[in-house]
């Protein structure tokens, strides 16, 4: 998984902070549950201990992932982040022509989305359609249920 993964300052910080998590916290808790399971006896009948081992493997599999985004990302700072069109780090404000109803994205790494707050990878589908849109500029997006027409209202840097 050597690919570059682009994110934000904060998006880097808070993974720096899961992986700490992770392996300071979460790793030493899974442990702990292999060392009760293991103590119930036959290990090859016991579905606490399989349970607990899978636990520790879904872990170890997550510290991994993210040891390697980190050693694989570029940060985007604040003074990197350009408003004149649609990128990673912005805030876009949006009207939806079908709807007549105005809607807020910030565009993030796949990393850092995090759909309750509204924001949305530079991967999904209006993340995609987005990138490099100006404002004034009305963008097409392809969904599932068809196409959405969005104009471009605003852009400005995220509040993190």
């Amino acid at each position: 998984m050597s690919k570059q993964v682009i994110v934000t300052e904060t998006g880097y910080q808070k993974m720096k902070e899961e992986l700490d998590y992770l392996k300071n916290v979460k790793r030493k808790e899974a442990a702990e549950a292999v060392g009760v399971a293991r103590s119930f006896g036959d290990l090859s009948e016991n579905s606490e201990y399989d349970e607990a081992k899978n636990e520790q493997g879904k872990i170890e599999l997550k510290i991994h992932e993210l040891e390697e985004m980190l050693n694989h990302a570029k940060i985007i700072s604040d003074h990197e982040i350009q408003t004149d069109v649609v990128n990673i780090g912005v805030t876009v404000k949006l009207h939806d022509v079908e709807y007549d109803e105005d809607i807020v994205y910030n565009i993030v790494s796949s990393r850092e989305v995090n759909v309750k707050e509204n924001k949305i990878s530079d991967q999904s589908p209006i993340g995609k359609a987005l990138i490099g849109a100006k404002v004034g500029d009305t963008v097409t997006v392809e969904v599932p249920d068809g196409t959405i027409k969005f104009k471009v209202l605003e852009i400005e840097k995220q509040d993190d």
